[in-house]
């Protein structure tokens, strides 16, 4: 181990050399040894590794970009703490981000969604990063953009997901301009695997009070009714997510939704029962609610545990 550690403070007292060879080299060695052997990960973090590799995400060479992103997504799988007490790293991510359609690589933006998405699987980074109006609003320019790469979409839908599980953050993706793009990506059906990803950003998003208006204007809760019917072939995924989404907007949103939900809900009964049926464990519980907010009129009012799963078929219903 003394061995790896000597290796390590070599190579990065070289990311500081005045030659640019020097530190290119000592930063693609850097990113293989991340790759490659992870009990080196937290001996790479404790030699402060970490400024000079957020610093290298403004460099306009897309080499050194990709290999100081890279390295950080590796370190970030066991060093999470060292990454979020560095001063600047979250700057050095959103600006590598925002960059994303000019002067920042394609890999480089993957590698710094990806990088946030690790970071969001703690708990109480969800706030600080989502606080972050800047990588929000760079995270959603990725998405909304057509020439953004497949990859660079789904690492950035993937990191919005991390942010809008603490409720909080929905508000600000809503009033980022955030719903419109998501729900943009359910019809661009060349982007292979990008609906099931969008559906579950959109799911946890509609649980806030500001989701209602921003999915009233883009006519969102027909889209989410057409995908719970699932005519058109969507996965189940997509039909769990678009009946998680419809749930929280009856729970958040006032009687008119309830009530736009509910008027709609002969078209999407079958379908909700379907999922109750045929879905995961989640994907179940979610659709039993949804159905028994269908049964009680769309005032968001659960009918209570009397009625089971089995007594939830589709049934005529009248206003």
């Amino acid at each position: 181990m003394e061995v790896k550690r000597r290796t390590v403070r070599t190579l990065v007292a070289r990311l500081s050399s005045v030659s640019e060879q020097t530190r290119a080299e000592a930063l693609s060695e850097l990113r293989l040894m991340t790759k490659h052997d992870p009990d080196i990960r937290p001996l790479i973090a404790e030699a402060d590794a970490i400024p000079y590799l957020a610093e290298t995400l403004y460099s306009s060479a897309h080499t050194a970009q990709e290999d100081a992103a890279a390295t950080l997504l590796n370190l970030s799988i066991t060093s999470r703490s060292a990454l979020m007490s560095t001063r600047g790293l979250l700057d050095a991510l959103s600006h590598a981000l925002s960059r994303h359609a000019t002067t920042s690589s394609p890999s480089a933006v993957q590698s710094s969604a990806a990088t946030l998405h690790s970071l969001l699987v703690e708990d109480s980074y969800r706030p600080i990063i989502g606080s972050k109006r800047d990588i929000v609003y760079a995270l959603l320019d990725v998405i909304k953009n057509p020439n953004s790469a497949t990859r660079s979409i789904k690492d950035a839908l993937k990191a919005l997901f991390g942010i809008a599980l603490y409720q909080p953050n929905r508000k600000t993706v809503v009033e980022l301009g955030g719903v419109g793009p998501l729900f943009g990506l359910i019809h661009r059906v060349s982007l292979a695997g990008i609906v099931e990803d969008a559906t579950a950003v959109i799911a946890q998003v509609a649980g806030c009070e500001e989701s209602e208006e921003a999915f009233r204007k883009i006519s969102g809760i027909g889209v989410l009714v057409e995908l719970v019917d699932g005519a058109a072939g969507e996965s189940m995924r997509v039909r769990e997510n678009a009946v998680a989404a419809i749930l929280n907007l009856v729970r958040f949103g006032g009687e008119t939704v309830g009530r736009e939900v509910w008027e709609m809900g002969m078209r999407m009964v079958d379908g909700v029962a379907d999922v109750a049926e045929s879905g995961s464990v989640k994907g179940k519980g979610k659709a039993v609610e949804l159905l028994k907010v269908l049964y009680s009129g769309g005032n968001g009012c659960f009918l209570g545990d009397d009625l089971s799963e089995s007594e939830l078929k589709p049934r005529e219903m009248s206003a």
